[in-house]
Order: structure tokens, then sequence, then C-alpha cells
């Protein structure tokens, strides 16, 4: 049964424990209040006694100490009702979203790039948020009001059939209509979700490319967009409201209909005399203790189908399968080898082709080729970012896909070309590449990366916060602070991904400068366009449409009149014609 709710929404094992007990504290909790009647029904009894003239003394003593100790089962069910519910649903969310975000950080490259960024964001955030509510307010309530009521009516029947009859029989035909609306909330509720990232992704386009929207004038057909996203977001909001109006009002309608057929029933019985006035007055008090909280049940039944969605969104994740492998990873030797892979993004469109290489450890493997060919791909399976469709890929001989994929990269130091940087210190931005880096350490990687030539500029020197993803500073500087993570790690592996493309003459000199104390004694793969910025590589491997083409040393290339050849060529005739 825990197996079955923990599925059924979304649970960890101890939030699927938790709520059982959650939904058992409430159910006490609605029956300590029925007792309450039951008081008040034997009070009412005596008071008519007297009145008859049948008894003598109502015993106020007796139901005053009754009265006092439903207060406090009452007061103590509620407590514990509370601590069942909130509190314990408040650490659910929080172990939710944590294993969410422990699950997404184990999945493969190829899983972000089929889902969007801001719907994984809503996952995370809004969809637990979602569930917290739903877990607090909404289920434990529901299966508690049920249970009671049910054990209510079952009490009911005891007393007398007929009017137990006309008291429970709006109830199943209420939530029937709930139930039967259910494909069409969860429906809405999905085509809302939709509507919602639609103006979340457009708000966040033009947080991103303000720059671009400002020059390229177009300010005002991107705000006269996002008017729209709004819009579309209001009108589909209105029209799930309006469906859950639509059946949870027309079901609590019905419900109200028990009150009236309880005193017509009632009336009905006591002038044909079988019914006993205080039976009567009975399934009155009882009549309007049910309908209450029910009322408020039939809008946590709607509450709750609109929650498919979002429950089924979090068990995606939970199914997704995720990178695995051994914990350990101590290869002979940091040679990287590619035999007969294959590979691609989307299925039945191939980007790698029986593609094999060598990447030797003390030697500069370069992958150069047109856009397109592959080079980027080549470098991201090395690291395991994806896994390979068909052949192996080895380091020192053993198969990476059986390594755990965070143990493989901390053999990997990696410079792109697009650095990441955060909203912190320099010094912290570096020490990155090893967290338990002293001071003193992070500042030499720094030093060795020429780190020193731009910091010394700063008054804070290396405590200067550098703004988002590094505003504050250029594109050089950006890329050193990459280079001088690399360095602190002091990884076996590198990987470089067009680290200097981009970058004026004398960044370039000075990245060129760092990546020659980074590369030492390493086992090295770079992506590069410019031919000169591969012309000291001990190795090429020339890609193209996700081939090798060729592969040899620059020297054994050149002396070929193919592809790297070519290249050499074109890029000496540009570079003439500049001049």
């Amino acid at each position: 049964m825990i197996a079955r709710i923990q599925r059924r929404f979304a649970l960890t094992r101890n939030g699927a424990v938790n709520l059982v007990k959650a939904c058992i504290s409430c159910t006490v909790s609605y029956l300590v209040i029925a007792m309450s009647i039951g008081v008040l029904y034997y009070f009412t009894c005596d008071v008519l006694g007297i009145m008859a003239g049948t008894m003598q003394n109502v015993g106020i003593t007796m139901y005053l100490m009754e009265f006092v100790v439903v207060l406090v089962l009452i007061f103590a069910a509620h407590y514990i009702q509370y601590n069942m519910t909130f509190l314990n649903t408040y650490t659910e969310s929080a172990r939710l979203r944590i294993g969410v975000a422990e699950k997404l950080r184990k999945f493969p490259l190829a899983f972000f790039s089929k889902r969007d960024l801001s719907d994984l964001t809503a996952t995370i955030l809004s969809d637990v948020t979602g569930m917290e509510q739903a877990l607090s307010h909404f289920i434990p309530e529901f299966v508690g009001s049920i249970i009671s009521t049910t054990l209510l009516s079952i009490g009911m029947f005891f007393f007398d059939v007929r009017m137990a009859a006309a008291a429970v029989w709006c109830v199943p035909v209420s939530f029937l209509l709930v139930a039967l609306a259910q494909n069409k909330l969860s429906r809405e509720g999905r085509r809302d979700r939709q509507v919602q990232l639609v103006r979340t992704e457009k708000i966040q386009e033009g947080l991103e490319t303000i720059l671009d929207l400002k020059a390229n004038h177009y300010t005002a057909q991107y705000l006269k967009e996002v008017d729209q996203a709004i819009d579309h977001c209001e009108k589909s909001q209105f029209k799930v409201e309006i469906t859950n109006a639509l059946f949870v009002v027309s079901s609590q309608l019905i419900l109200k209909l028990g009150i009236a057929t309880v005193v017509i029933e009632g009336i009905h019985l006591l002038m044909k005399g079988d019914l006993s006035i205080e039976v009567f007055m009975l399934f009155l008090i009882v009549a309007s203790r049910l309908y209450d909280p029910l009322n408020a049940t039939l809008q946590n039944l709607a509450a709750i189908i609109s929650c498919n969605p979002k429950i089924e969104r979090l068990n995606e994740i939970e199914d997704y399968p995720i990178q695995a492998g051994k914990e350990t990873f101590e290869p002979a030797n940091y040679d990287i080898e590619f035999r007969n892979v294959y590979f691609s993004y989307q299925k039945g469109k191939t980007v790698l082709n029986d593609v094999s290489f060598v990447a030797k450890q003390n030697e500069i493997t370069a992958l150069i080729g047109n856009s397109g060919g592959g080079k980027s791909t080549c470098a991201s399976l090395a690291a395991r970012f994806y896994d390979i469709d068909k052949g192996s890929i080895t380091i020192g001989g053993i198969d990476i896909s059986k390594v755990d994929p965070e143990v493989l990269l901390s053999k990997f130091s990696i410079v792109f070309q697009d650095v990441v940087l955060f909203n912190t210190s320099i010094l912290e931005n570096i020490r990155i590449g090893r967290k338990d880096a002293t001071d003193a350490q992070v500042r030499e990687a720094a030093r060795l990366a020429f780190c020193d030539e731009f910091v010394e500029e700063f008054p804070d020197g290396y405590e200067t916060v550098i703004g988002e993803n590094g505003s504050k500073l250029s594109g050089g500087q950006r890329q050193r602070i990459s280079i001088a993570r690399a360095l602190l790690k002091d990884a076996p592996i590198i990987l470089l991904d067009e680290a200097s493309a981009s970058l004026d003459v004398e960044s370039e000199t000075y990245v060129q400068q760092a990546l020659s104390r980074l590369i030492e004694n390493k086992t090295v793969i770079m992506i590069a366009h410019r031919m000169r910025t591969v012309a000291n590589a001990d190795h090429l491997v020339v890609l193209e449409d996700g081939k090798v083409v060729e592969d040899g040393t620059p020297e054994e290339l050149l002396e070929k009149d193919g592809v790297y050849r070519r290249m050499v060529e074109l890029q000496k005739m540009s570079l003439e014609f500049c001049l």
C-alpha cells in the first residue's frame, strides 16, 4: 500500500508513510468532534424527558464533565493532526525538492536538451509547492472526512434506516459528479500549465535579451507579445476556475438537498408516529455536522484531481533513467580511445558515424573540421555528458559507460569558449575548481593563469564581486578565470573547446600562455577552428559529417591533398585578403 501511495502522489517512502499518518489523524479528529453529537443527543433526550415528566434530573454536572473531556480530546486530536499534516508535509516538501534536484544532477545532458529550463524550474518550485498544499490541506482532510462520514452514516443506519437514507443519498451523488469531471479538470490543468509556461518563457526571454531588443528597436513588439501571453494566461486561469466551480458548486448544491430531505422525511415520519422527536433531533444535528465538512471535501477532491498533471511531471523525473557506474576510477593511463562510436541526439539523426581515434596521454589531440562535423560532440561524449548509441569510449582501457559520471569528471578539467561565472568574488569563482583549496593555492593558480594582471586593477582585488556571469569582466578576463579553475583542479585530462576563439590579440596571448601551463603532462583534447591554434598539436583528427576523414600529425596531413591542407590554405587566403 505504501508503494502505491508513494507512486500515486509522487512521494518519498517517508512521505507516503507520513501521509497515511496524516489521514489517520484527520479521521480521528473528525470522529472526536462527532463525539460531541452523541453527548448533545443524550443531553437533549434528558431535557425532553424532564419536559415530558418522565425524568426528574438532567445531571448537569455529568454532562459538563463529558463536554470538558470531549473538548480536551478535540484539542489533543487537532494538535496531533497539525503535526501529522503541516509539519510532516513541510519536511516532505524539502525532501521532494532536494530529491528532484539530486535526480536532475545525475541525468545525462540528453534529458535537458529535450526539456525547457523554465519547465524544469516550474517543476521544482511550482509543482512541489502545489503538492505541498495538497498534502497539508487537501488529501488528509479528504480521506479523513470520507472515512468519518462513512462511519457516521453506518451509525445512522442503526438508529433509523429511512432517515439515514434521506440524509446520505446526496453524498455519493455529489462525489460521483466531481469524479466524472476528473478528465476534464486534468485536461484543463495541463493546458493551463502550458499557457503559464509560455508566459514565463516570454518574460525570461526579455530579461536575457534586453540589449538585443533595444539595439534592434524590437521593445514595443516584444512588450506586445508579453501582453498577449499574459492575457492568454488570464483567460486560461479563468477557464480553469470556471470548470472547477461548475462541477464543485453543482455537487455542493446537491449536497445541500440532504438537509431538505431529512426535514421532509422526518416530519412525514413524525406525523405518522413512526419516529420519535429525539431521533429526529439527532438526525438534524448529524446532518448539519455532516454536510459542512463535506462541502470543503468536494473542493479538496477537485484540487486533488487538478494535482494530477503535477504528479505526472514529478513521476516522469523519478522514472527517467540516471547515469550510474562504479564509484572508483583509477586507470593505468589516461589515453582516450573512441572505437566505432555512433551517436545521435535525436533518434534517426546520426551525428557521429563509426568514429575511431586515440587521444594519448602527454599529447595534444586537436579535433578540427567544419561546423557541425561532430567535434564538440566527441568532447562531450569523452566526458560522458551523453551516452553513446553504439561502440565504446575507454580511458586507460576502462569503458567510461561503467563509471559514475561525477567520478569520471573528477579526472577532467574543461575550458569552454562560453565561460560560466557566478555572482561572487573572483577568489570563490576560481575555488570552484577545488573546493578545499586554500586561499594561497587559489592565488597561485590565478597567477599562473595571468589573472594578477587585471585583478590588481580592482580596489578589492580577489575579493571583488564580479556580477552575474562575470558582467564586470572582459571576455579575456573571464577566460583566464576559467583557466585558473582548471589549473587549480589539476586534473589529468583537459578538454579545450574553442578556448580562445573570440578573444582579441592581447587577451589571446595571455590565454595561450596560461593554456601552455595548463596542458603540461596531460591528455589534451582541443577543439579549434583556427589552424594556427592547432599547428603545435601532436595529433590531428579531422571530422566531416560525423566521420573521421583524416588522422595524423600536422606534418603528415599537410603532405596529403586532403581536408586539413585545404583548410590551412583557405585560412591563409583569408588572412592575405584581409591584409
